[in-house]
Formats: C-alpha cells, sequence, structure tokens
C-alpha cells in the first residue's frame, strides 16, 4: 500500500456541545460500579465550576488528542470551564501544535507491520497513524520559535505562549486549538517534561545551532509559575485525565506554598480519570484519597473513574457544558500574573 492509502480516513474530534448528556449521567448515578462513579465525578466538576471562590486546573496525559478529544480541552478553555493547564508535551506540541499547522491524525489499526508503516515514514499510536515527515515539519516550527526569541531561559508556560502568538501571525489551519485558545483566553499551558515531545527534537536543533546564545527551559520555573497561581486562588480544584508527570505537578503545588511559607489549603474538588491499577504504588494509579495522606488532595469532593478517557471524558465535560455554570465563570487570564 501506498502512504497515501495509509492516510486517508481523518480522526473527527468530537463535539461536546452537540450532545447533553446529562440524561444519561443522571441514570448513571442510580447504577454501580464506574457508572456512578463517573456521574458523581461530573457533579463534583460542575461543583468546582458553580463554586465562585474555586479555580480549576486541568491535567492532560496520554494520547487523548490524537484519539479526537483536542476540542473538548479547546471547548473547555474558550466557555471558561478551565483555568490553567498542565500537560505532556506530546499532546500540546505533537498532537495540538501540529495539527494547528494543518495536519491531521488518520484513524489506523494495530493489526498492521509496523516495518511497513516504518518504510513509508507513518508513525503509530495504537489505531491512529501520523506522517512522520509532517510532524518533522512541527519540530523544526518549534526550532523557528526557539530562534526567534532572546537567549535565555524561558519557562515552558511562557514558551507555549510564544507558540500561541506564532499561530495568531501565521493563522491556525484547523477550527480549534487548544495552545491558540488558551494564548487569546489568558490560559497558562505547563508541560513539565518539555523536551519529551517534538519540542525536544526542536530546541535540541535550535541549540546545537546556536551554541552558547540559545534558549533553554527551566522546569523549577514552571513549578513556581504555577505555585503563584495556586497562591492567587482562593480555592482549586483539579480535573485530571490519566496520570503521570502533569498529576504529580499538580497536586504538588498545595505542598510547594507550605514549603514557601505561604500555606494554602488543599485541591478542594478533585477528579481523575484513569485506567491506571494503584496496586503497583505508581503515581498514575495512586488514589485521590492516598495523596490526602500528603496533604495535596481533600477528600470531601474526590472521585476516581476507572474507564478509558475517550469514553469518560465527553461524557463528563458535556454534563458540565449542559448545566451551564460555566456561564457565570469570569476568565481568571492566570497568565497575566507573569506580563
Amino acid at each position: 500500500m501506498s502512504k497515501k492509502a495509509y492516510l486517508k480516513n481523518i480522526v473527527e474530534h468530537i463535539d461536546i456541545k452537540s450532545f447533553d448528556a446529562r440524561p444519561i449521567l443522571k441514570a448513571y448515578s442510580a447504577m454501580a460500579f464506574q457508572a456512578r462513579n463517573l456521574a458523581t465525578a461530573a457533579d463534583i466538576y460542575d461543583r468546582a465550576l458553580k463554586d465562585e471562590k474555586c479555580k480549576v486546573i486541568l491535567t492532560l496525559a496520554g494520547s487523548i488528542f490524537s484519539a479526537g478529544l483536542k476540542d473538548v480541552v479547546a471547548d473547555m478553555v474558550e466557555n471558561n470551564m478551565v483555568d490553567a493547564i498542565v500537560s505532556t508535551g506530546a499532546l500540546i506540541v505533537d498532537q495540538d501544535f501540529f495539527e494547528a499547522l494543518g495536519f491531521k491524525h488518520y484513524i489506523g489499526t494495530p493489526f498492521i507491520d509496523d516495518n511497513d508503516l516504518r518504510e513509508l515514514a507513518i508513525d503509530r499510536i495504537y489505531d491512529t497513524y501520523i506522517d512522520e515527515d509532517e510532524l518533522r515539519i512541527c519540530d523544526m516550527t518549534v526550532a523557528e520559535v526557539a530562534n526567534s526569541l532572546p537567549p535565555r531561559p524561558f519557562s515552558s508556560r511562557e514558551f507555549i505562549w510564544e507558540m500561541g502568538k506564532y499561530l495568531e501571525r501565521v493563522g491556525i489551519k484547523t477550527e480549534k486549538s487548544v495552545v491558540y485558545s488558551a494564548y487569546k483566553k489568558g490560559v497558562p499551558i505547563f508541560v513539565p517534561a518539555f523536551s519529551d515531545c517534538s519540542a525536544g527534537f526542536g530546541l535540541i536543533h535550535h541549540q546545537w545551532n546556536r551554541k552558547d546564545a540559545m534558549v533553554t527551559i527551566d522546569s523549577a520555573r514552571d513549578f513556581l509559575e504555577l505555585t503563584k497561581i495556586k497562591v492567587a486562588a482562593e480555592e482549586t480544584g483539579i480535573l485530571m485525565i490519566g496520570g503521570g508527570v502533569p498529576k504529580n505537578f499538580t497536586q504538588d503545588v498545595v505542598v510547594a506554598t507550605d514549603v514557601l511559607g505561604v500555606e494554602k489549603p488543599m485541591h478542594k474538588y478533585a477528579v481523575q480519570l484513569t485506567v491506571a491499577d494503584e496496586r503497583d504504588g505508581g503515581l498514575s494509579g495512586s488514589t485521590l484519597k492516598e495523596a490526602s495522606s500528603w496533604g495535596k488532595v481533600d477528600t470531601k469532593y474526590e472521585q476516581m473513574v476507572y474507564g478509558e478517557a475517550t469514553l469518560t471524558m465527553p461524557l463528563l465535560v458535556s454534563y458540565a457544558y449542559h448545566q451551564g455554570n460555566w456561564k457565570k465563570r469570569p476568565s481568571a487570564r492566570f497568565s497575566d500574573l507573569f506580563i
């Protein structure tokens, strides 16, 4: 098969505004197992949006944008349903920024000879495909952004803001972009492991050619900036999709306020959608109740949901969207803290 034959069916992003999940979640609330857990989680997220004192931090892990959830997050940003984002780099750069440059993810299959795909420069993410040649363009666009900046340390939040500024200048080539919407709405995006994605390739290309006069990423500054957001907020809620570094990074800011002598309360509301298991002691599957032992999460409004995000997240966010409590929330514009 030719490359064109493989890359023909585009992954479509689900629109949570097009359907009202409230009836099904109301039915789920009278069921058991993960159905009832998801209904409880949706109620907790909606409570956080209704709470005038609460600011919401969204954490993202897993390859969910390539799977069709990118517009869900863009809608959350555009409708004041989230005030800050902490994510893996692949989601923000390889998937969102990538699509904003005009490229796509394609429907594929895991039942394929991956050697054939490699020969055609097609990368596979389970049952989706991505064009490696287009991904290299994304890498070099990150290098272009870096080359345009003064040679100094940047937080990932600051660099991603510059990526949004770049998209404003050249124009986005897709209907929605999380990076661009966040840039316009003043929603800061943090990627604590920024080099672990296309950004890393772009940055090492930049540093290889710039030698000493180069841009660097300051991960400690990321931590400080997110901690400043926690200090600025009266209360916080966290909605965590997957686990990993974004989950731990966001929970840790509560402890950071204590270390800095400006102690703030634990995250008041907490929801995690995950497929990870707690029994191996790993971070991704550790429960929110466990996080309470570290002084990170209050246990009054917390819910773990064990289900894959392409199934659970659209229902949860659609529920909150159609509840409409976001309509009364002002834009926090936490990015303005760092101007």
